[in-house]
């Protein structure tokens, strides 16, 4: 939430590569083993590959024929593991992971060090899902680049949330726009701590001229998951709407993030 004059908005994995789930099955059996296999070997990789395999191939199969819709959301997280983590059963990973985080989007969302807490997660697995949440939000920023965004407000809400929500501390970000009202740039002005993150008026108008953006949309993230604005939000927002109207620059908005919707202040009439 905002402040005052300096606005206030309102288990670890070892890096040893023997930890992280795609060598789960590096250690080879000894050659002794391999020239006289015997019945205490049925929990080898040969037999554990055979075990899911199988299943493996029926919900690619699902997936070919009846799409994401096919699928519970587990099942799809499953899929996607299935190539992070060619060599192990992953149904209880993505079991354990939707379970740890809620939705697909909080799996997503969640920190790379919070991913890992969960068993079968090593660092190389967690960064690879934060690689496809990278690229989910690209997708959902290029389909603002060379619209008018308040032609396209669901978009913009879309890109926000999956920018926003899911993060564990508040960010401040800004969306400048032309004339036109087309996106010139997106960008994070502030991080804060858990409740708070400082913002400057003047720094915010100032950037936009330095960019000769003429309008505005403010963003910021509660990660309490509550977005409803506080009494310094709303404050805070008239005071930057104050700063910025003489030199020709309008605030369209500002929207509040949380995990479970989002707020705009002009849509509740606050600015």
């Amino acid at each position: 939430m905002f402040g005052d004059t300096i606005v206030d908005l309102g288990q670890d994995v070892s890096s040893n590569p023997d930890h992280d789930e795609r060598h789960f099955f590096a250690e080879q059996t000894s050659r002794a083993d391999r020239l006289n296999p015997s019945p205490s070997l049925d929990n080898s990789p040969q037999t554990a590959d055979a075990h899911y395999h199988g299943h493996r191939d029926r919900l690619r199969a699902r997936f070919r024929d009846g799409g994401e819709s096919a699928l519970a959301d587990y099942e799809i997280l499953e899929l996607l593991l299935f190539r992070l983590i060619p060599r192990r059963d992953t149904k209880p990973i993505a079991k354990a992971l939707i379970a740890r985080f809620g939705t697909l989007a909080g799996v997503f969302g969640a920190p790379p060090a919070l991913l890992q807490e969960v068993k079968g997660v090593g660092e190389t697995v967690a960064l690879d899902l934060k690689l496809i949440a990278s690229v989910a939000q690209r997708m959902l920023k290029s389909e603002l680049r060379g619209k008018q965004v308040l032609s396209s407000w669901s978009s913009v809400i879309d890109y926000c949330h999956a920018a926003m929500a899911y993060e564990t501390t508040e960010q401040f970000r800004i969306l400048f726009l032309d004339k036109r009202n087309v996106l010139i740039a997106d960008e994070i002005q502030g991080r804060g701590t858990v409740d708070h993150t400082p913002v400057y008026p003047r720094e915010v108008v100032k950037r936009a001229l330095e960019l000769s953006a003429t309008a505005i949309i403010l963003v910021h993230n509660h990660p309490s998951g509550d977005p409803t604005p506080s009494r310094a939000d709303i404050d805070m927002t008239r005071t930057i709407i104050d700063t910025a109207k003489p030199l020709g620059i309008t605030v369209h908005d500002h929207i509040i993030i949380g995990k479970d919707g989002h707020a705009s202040l002009k849509g509740l009439r606050l600015i």
